[in-house]
């Protein structure tokens, strides 16, 4: 008889067969082990507690920044709350996240996706009413979830090579880093060049060194492994924000959102005047965008939403451990329903679509093997409806340094690509660069497909990629073609 670790601290008695061990038999502790098999999967009930926290931690900036990205006007002028967005924003991500972790049982948690935020604030409100937008959102999110019932989403993602899905990811993290950037004023356009350092070549004003400052402290915390680095360095740069912003007596407009001033209060009911403000299928009537045009951007939120997922899904999974050597996730499909009915929920709370967020890496990096530590960073979602006026204080400079943290932290997927392997590295490359180049997520996965296949056609391997990469190539190829399409149906 050999002696087997089980859990942390015990062993059990169990046969040797051969060189390799049977894989031992946990028996649960108590009912919430057993549901969350907390010890079948070599965690502890206080590992998955702090992994819960350390999530949030790393990801509670969305809550200040997804109102900041859906700040817009919409085709009438009109602008949504502030309050009521951060509640939508912490509502959204609350129930989808606690809902991943109670149904599908894996430490991934949700919020407003920034694609998906940043294609409805730049590409549908402009010509619809927010309540439109809203719509497409649910619409997009049903679509989703008939593509995870149909099983053709899990096939899909099991198609998708994976040097491509590593590339995916990388090409997010740079996409990511490059709007926390532009928005903190570092990086700037209309210049002379695409791109210059500031306005004219040179960094200048205050907020920007607020934002370079919150920056290295982030990556300095991170660096000496202290958990929860994103919110201290947020937390901290927040409040020299504030202090400069009062000793230099600053105008408001100095800020690229409001200025960072402590509220009144800090806690405040939760304002759920989003909830429910939607039309369905307002934005396919002549009121809106048109029916063709309204679908192109639901194609779009799609693609947007259902390639995000993909990456971080399979990245945060192989992360944990619930992932085999090809990137494959066995019992994906209650996952992917949850991350595409999180679109549905997202919309009809007034917070755009939700999707599973890379920051969870960060509770599995610090031990999350299971649901429970979505469930505990979901709770703390919840917790956030009542401090509204707190999320409100912190200016967009020092949330978007958040960005360009997960942006590096994203880019060590590049470890697993042999740059090598000429028809791998040049979808990989194509895929990575046309990310923050054409700031479309959707195009670098669209450009990485197309050239993977053309590539393998190209040395005689066109069998190799298989039958749904070649239907996604003709997909996105329609993608790209949109324009001369939508010229030729007459439609603006």
């Amino acid at each position: 008889m050999t002696r087997i670790p089980t859990e942390p601290g015990t062993t059990e008695d169990r046969p040797a067969t051969g060189d390799a061990l049977t894989p031992p038999v946990v028996t649960p502790k108590n009912p919430l082990d057993a549901y969350f098999k907390i010890s079948a999967r070599g965690s502890t009930l206080a590992t998955e507690l702090r992994g819960g926290v350390t999530t949030f931690m790393a990801m509670a900036y969305i809550v200040l920044l997804n109102p900041i990205i859906l700040s817009g006007a919409d085709v009438n002028g009109v602008r949504l709350d502030h309050a009521q967005l951060t509640t939508a924003t912490a509502l959204a991500a609350a129930v989808t996240t606690i809902l991943m972790g109670v149904v599908g049982n894996v430490p991934l948690a949700l919020a407003a996706g920034l694609s998906v935020s940043g294609a409805i604030s730049a590409l549908v409100v402009p010509h619809t009413t927010w309540p439109q937008a809203f719509g497409l959102c649910v619409i997009y999110g049903l679509l989703i979830v008939l593509l995870v019932v149909s099983g053709l989403r899990e096939k899909i993602m099991n198609g998708i090579p994976l040097p491509l899905k590593h590339a995916i990811t990388i090409g997010i993290g740079l996409f990511v880093a490059i709007i926390g950037l532009y928005k903190a004023g570092f990086v700037h356009t209309g210049g002379p060049t695409p791109l210059s350092l500031g306005p004219f070549g040179e960094l200048a004003g205050w907020p920007v060194l607020i934002f370079s400052l919150t920056l290295l402290t982030i990556f300095v915390l991170m660096a000496r492994n202290v958990r929860g680095a994103i919110l201290i360095g947020i937390a901290g740069g927040t409040v020299v924000a504030m202090i400069v912003n009062a000793v230099a007596d600053l105008p408001a407009k100095t800020w690229a959102s409001s200025a960072p001033v402590w509220p009144g209060s800090p806690v405040s009911a939760p304002d759920f005047g989003l909830f429910g403000n939607v039309d369905l299928f307002g934005a396919f009537s002549g009121k809106g965008m048109g029916a063709i045009s309204a679908s192109v951007a639901v194609f779009t939120l799609v693609l947007a939403g259902f390639f995000d997922a993909m990456a971080t899904i399979i990245g945060v999974g192989t992360e944990a451990g619930l992932a085999d050597k090809k990137g494959r996730m066995p019992g994906l499909s209650k996952a992917l329903f949850i991350d595409g009915a999180g679109g549905a929920v997202g919309g009809l709370a007034g917070a755009s679509g939700q999707t599973v967020f890379v920051e969870s890496a960060t509770g599995v990096g610090d031990g999350a093997r299971t649901g429970l530590a979505s469930a505990v960073t979901g709770l703390f979602f919840a917790a956030m409806l009542f401090f509204s006026p707190i999320a409100g204080i912190v200016p967009v400079e020092v949330a978007a340094a958040a960005l360009v943290v997960i942006g590096s932290m994203m880019m060590s997927q590049a470890r697993h690509i042999d740059w090598s392997d000429r028809e791998v590295a040049i979808p990989a490359f194509l895929t990575c660069v046309l990310m923050p180049f054409t700031y479309s997520i959707t195009a670098g996965v669209a450009a990485g497909v197309i050239s993977y296949t053309a590539i393998k056609a190209g040395t005689g391997k066109w069998r190799e990629p298989g039958p749904l990469m070649w239907i996604l190539t003709a997909v996105f190829v329609v993608y790209f073609a949109l324009t001369p399409v939508k010229a030729w149906l007459g439609v603006h």
